[in-house]
């Protein structure tokens, strides 16, 4: 083991710095890596966010009394180019997105395996919660063992080639026994709270990045209920996301009974910005196209007759039956045995068997939301 180097990726965080010292423990080869991913300045009081000020510290602290070599790469210009601005464009696009995919899609996935590959490692290795099995046919990726904290929607991007360099050694622990073992091997982070925020979001204030990145996100428009009448005026199409319906800005309809009432976010229309709201009823959908797929499971993709699959259409929701057929280089559409309500352009649906993930895409944009089940 001490001729095998293994990266180990080190937000500063519990997770992150239990899983290097326990391989230093093992006797592995580790080497440490932090990524400054924006200014160290601005980010020195940030709390409840990965990868601050505070945390590259923390993590070189945490190298240091176990004793193995620690790093710190600029890799500002990088996330701000494939994480912010994309996070700001999606915005734009009437869409909700999840920085957090990007990031370990892009300069985690992408650009750090590349350098620990360029340092000589025999892997790279996370936090997260989430398991790598050896299959019959390769590296598989599986749901964590600890529900509550399994991380597997977040990392459907990663592509079959990553998983046969990465190592997930949280994967079979719930979060207390790492935090045992982060007090068992004496590290001073051990009682550290967990991340929270998105990191480059000040405050959870995410309307200001996207403002001041992309001024026509906060333009003024209309807010058109599905019968075409204009209820409303919105300060910008930013402000808003599917199945919404608090903070519209709009009292109740004229005339409308008590089952009426209740107004939620139906669609975006970015181009003419106007956000169209309704009943819940009308946000019920169950097809959901998506684009960009990753697969994981046999073949190229999802069959074009159907496989029938467990699908999250969100983080915060369990699986859900359905079947996703293959339509395209890329592309994938998801029929949900039960329909289901605020389904999100820019968010992903991604697919399972059993534990295991089959892949994931992104969630596009329909136009026949209003018309669904």
């Amino acid at each position: 083991m001490a001729e095998t180097k293994i990266v180990v990726a080190m937000s500063g965080g519990v997770d992150s710095s239990v899983t290097a010292a326990l391989l230093h423990e093992q006797g592995y080869d580790v080497v440490g890596i932090t990524l400054q991913l924006y200014d160290h300045g601005a980010a020195t009081a940030r709390s409840k966010a990965c990868c601050a000020g505070q945390d590259i510290y923390d993590a070189h602290r945490v190298a240091d009394a176990v004793g193995f070599p620690h790093y710190v790469l600029d890799y500002e210009s990088r996330f701000r180019e494939d994480v912010i601005e994309n996070f700001a464009d999606a915005y734009v696009r009437g869409e909700t997105p999840i920085p957090c995919v990007t990031c370990n899609q892009t300069v985690k996935f992408r650009d750090l395996v590349a350098t620990a590959k360029d340092l000589g490692a025999e892997s790279l290795a996370t936090g997260h919660y989430i398991r790598r099995v050896d299959g019959p046919d390769g590296p598989e990726l599986h749901r964590a063992v600890d529900a509550a904290r399994d991380q597997s929607y977040f990392l459907f991007a990663t592509t079959a080639e990553q998983l046969a360099y990465l190592r997930f050694p949280l994967g079979d622990m719930p979060k207390d026994d790492v935090r045992d073992h982060a007090r068992r091997l004496g590290l001073e982070i051990s009682e550290k709270p967990d991340s929270q925020d998105i990191c480059f979001v000040p405050d959870g204030k995410y309307a200001s990045v996207v403002e001041r990145l992309r001024p026509e996100a906060g333009e003024p428009g209309e807010i058109v209920h599905l019968d075409g009448s204009v209820l409303g005026l919105h300060k910008g199409i930013m402000h808003f996301t599917i199945g919404q319906r608090r903070g519209l800005g709009i009292g109740g309809r004229k005339g409308a009974s008590e089952n009426e009432e209740v107004l939620y976010v139906i669609r975006i229309e970015p181009e003419d910005r106007r956000v169209v709201v309704g009943p819940r009823a009308a946000l019920a959908t169950s097809r959901v196209r998506v684009s960009n797929l990753n697969w994981l499971g046999a073949g190229d993709g999802p069959p074009a007759d159907g496989l029938d699959v467990m699908v999250r259409i969100r983080s915060t929701m369990e699986p859900v039956p359905g079947r996703v057929f293959g339509t395209g280089a890329g592309l994938a559409e998801v029929e949900l045995t039960t329909p289901e309500f605020g389904v999100s352009p820019g968010q992903a649906a991604v697919f399972y068997d059993g534990s295991r993930v089959l892949g994931g895409g992104w969630i596009m944009r329909d136009e026949t939301r209003s018309e669904a089940a």
